[in-house]
């Protein structure tokens, strides 16, 4: 059976580097790694790109709707290519983790989060992975949504970067089904590496 690697974001300029569109901006680097570029799906709000890693088929997709209502654009691509829930991964970020920390889980609440909320109702289930990086909390309930909607400060570009990386070297893992390795490897901590050379 295929994946479905859910890049959660808000479409636009305006949002295309803020602390919300992590999810994208992994998706985004996947499909630059692999040489691999988004095109617009039809009848459907949703960029997506197909990748092969390590044999797996993956679809990789990015709503063009906002986040709150992304949910549309996931669970049509989930079903167009006969995708169960427990083969969709959705990235994003998560405020209750510390800035640069990756955590990957199953099921569960969404914790306030739109764009989880909105995939959970589309898709008539919860029990689909999360691949969860951390963006910290700005201290005050409301200030959320200004934080989340925030370009992140320069000290916290070098965190973001490793975190997109670590989540990208993650993936495999999890396609594999190797759940409890890709849990392992995310929550050691690994130390920030470098970029991956582009495809060419």
């Amino acid at each position: 059976m295929a994946w479905l690697v859910a890049g959660l974001g808000n479409p636009g300029d305006r949002y295309a580097r803020t602390r919300h569109n992590l999810g994208a901006m992994v998706a985004d680097e996947l499909a630059r790694v692999a040489g691999e570029r988004f095109r617009k799906a039809r009848f459907v709000p949703v960029e997506v790109a197909e990748l092969t890693i390590d044999g797996e088929r993956v679809w990789l997709a990015r709503s063009l709707r906002y986040m709150n209502e992304s949910g549309p654009s996931y669970a049509s691509t989930a079903k167009k290519h006969d995708i169960a829930p427990d083969h969709l991964i959705a990235v994003h970020d998560e405020i209750d983790l510390p800035f640069g920390t990756l955590r990957i889980k199953i099921g569960g609440g969404t914790a306030g989060h739109n764009g989880l909320k909105d995939i959970s109702a589309r898709l008539g289930s919860h029990d689909y992975w999360r691949l969860r990086l951390g963006i910290g909390h700005p201290g005050d309930k409301n200030a959320v949504t200004d934080y989340v909607l925030q370009k992140p400060l320069p000290e916290e570009r070098e965190l973001i970067d490793a975190a997109i990386f670590r989540g990208i070297e993650a993936l495999p893992l999890c396609l594999s089904g190797d759940m409890q390795g890709a849990m392992q490897a995310l929550h050691r901590g690994a130390e920030p590496k470098p970029a991956p050379e582009r495809k060419e």
